[in-house]
C-alpha cells in the first residue's frame, strides 16, 4: 500500500519495457513471464521492437499483462526514436511511413500511452524531445543503456519540466538478456491490478520510478510536501533552475552536510511570483540506488 496524495492505494511493481524472442530478447514470452512473476512483479508489458506480442495468447500466471510495442520512426538528425506504446489494441497496425508524430498520434488514438525511452542513449536533446507531442512520460533510468554510461536521463527530464513539459518518469530494465534483469522498475499506485485500473493510473501519472528505494507516503498540501520511504542516505528536492531543497547529502569527510539515514522528509515549497513551479523528490539508498517521484506542478503566486 501507498498513501498517495491523500488516497490509500495499492502499490504494484511493474516492468514497462521488456523484450522477448519476438524481437531481440533472449527469452521466450513464457519464460519472461515466469522470471518476473518469481521476482515479485505484478505488471508486465511486452515491448518488442516493431512487434505486438499478443497477450491473449499467453498465460500471465497472475501478472497483469499490457499489450505493447517499441516504435522506431526516424527522428531529428536521422536518429531513430525509441518510443514505448503501452496498451495497444488487437486492431493496432504499426506503420512507420506516417512519421514520428504520426505513429505517436495513432497509438494514442488507439488507446495507448507513449513513453520516450532512453533519450540520452539515443542522443536526443531536450529540445528535440519537446518537439514530439502527445508523449505521456519519459524514462529516467534504463538498465540496458548502462553499459556505455547513458542509463540516467535526469538532466534532460528537468530541462523538459523547465520548458513546461512536466512529465512523470519510469524506470525500466529494457530487458534483452539476463544481465538486464530486475534493476529498474515502476511502482503504480492503483485501486486494483486489473488492466483498466493499471492503465488509468499510468495515464494519470500515479506512479514513481525506482532502482530499489520505496515510497510509502507522498503528500502535498498547503504548499508542504511530505514523503516517507525506505532508508536513504541522500534526499533532494529538485525544482526550477538554481533552486532546490537539500534534505540530506552524505558527507563522510565531515564538511557539514551530515550523513544521516533518512526515512521521511517535510519540505515547504512556496510558489514563485508570476511563474509556475515544478517539484520532484529524488532519493538514494546506501547501495547507491535511486528512486524518483513524478513532478508535481505548483501554480504561481498570485
Amino acid at each position: 500500500m501507498i498513501e498517495f496524495y491523500g488516497r490509500k492505494l495499492n502499490a504494484y511493481k511493474a516492468s514497462l519495457h521488456t523484450h522477448s524472442t519476438n524481437s531481440d530478447g533472449r527469452f521466450t514470452p513464457e519464460k519472461v513471464i515466469e522470471m518476473y512473476k518469481e521476482h515479485g512483479y505484478d505488471v508486465l508489458a511486452f515491448t518488442d521492437h516493431r512487434f505486438v506480442t499478443r497477450i491473449g495468447e499467453l498465460d500471465g500466471k497472475g501478472l497483469t499483462l499490457i499489450q505493447s510495442l517499441e516504435m522506431h520512426p526516424i527522428g531529428p538528425r536521422g536518429i531513430h526514436w525509441h518510443l514505448v506504446a503501452l496498451n495497444v489494441s488487437d486492431d493496432y497496425v504499426y506503420d512507420e511511413s506516417i512519421g514520428a508524430q504520426g505513429v505517436v498520434d495513432y497509438a494514442v488514438a488507439d488507446g495507448a500511452m507513449v513513453i520516450c525511452a532512453h533519450p540520452y542513449w539515443c542522443g536526443f536533446t531536450s529540445e528535440e524531445v519537446a518537439s514530439l507531442k502527445n508523449l505521456s512520460a519519459i524514462e529516467v533510468y534504463n538498465t540496458s543503456t548502462r553499459y556505455i554510461g547513458r542509463q540516467f536521463n535526469m538532466q534532460l527530464w528537468d530541462e523538459l519540466s523547465d520548458k513546461g513539459l512536466v512529465y512523470p518518469a519510469t524506470a525500466v530494465d529494457d530487458m534483452h538478456s539476463p544481465h538486464d534483469l530486475f534493476r529498474g522498475w515502476t511502482v503504480i499506485a492503483a485501486e486494483d491490478n486489473s488492466a483498466p485500473s493499471v492503465m488509468n493510473a499510468l495515464k494519470q501519472g500515479h506512479f514513481y520510478a525506482t532502482m530499489g528505494p520505496e515510497f510509502t507516503k507522498l503528500s502535498f498540501k498547503d504548499n508542504v510536501f511530505e514523503a516517507s520511504f525506505t532508508p536513504c542516505k541522500e534526499v533532494i528536492g529538485l525544482t526550477n533552475p538554481s533552486r532546490g531543497f537539500c534534505i540530506e547529502v552524505e558527507d563522510k569527510e565531515g564538511y557539514g552536510m551530515g550523513s544521516i539515514i533518512r526515512t521521511e522528509c517535510r519540505i515547504e515549497i512556496p510558489p514563485l511570483p508570476g511563474k509556475e513551479r515544478w517539484f520532484r523528490l529524488q532519493i538514494k539508498d546506501e547501495a547507491g540506488r535511486y528512486a524518483w517521484t513524478a513532478p508535481i506542478v505548483i501554480p504561481p503566486q498570485q
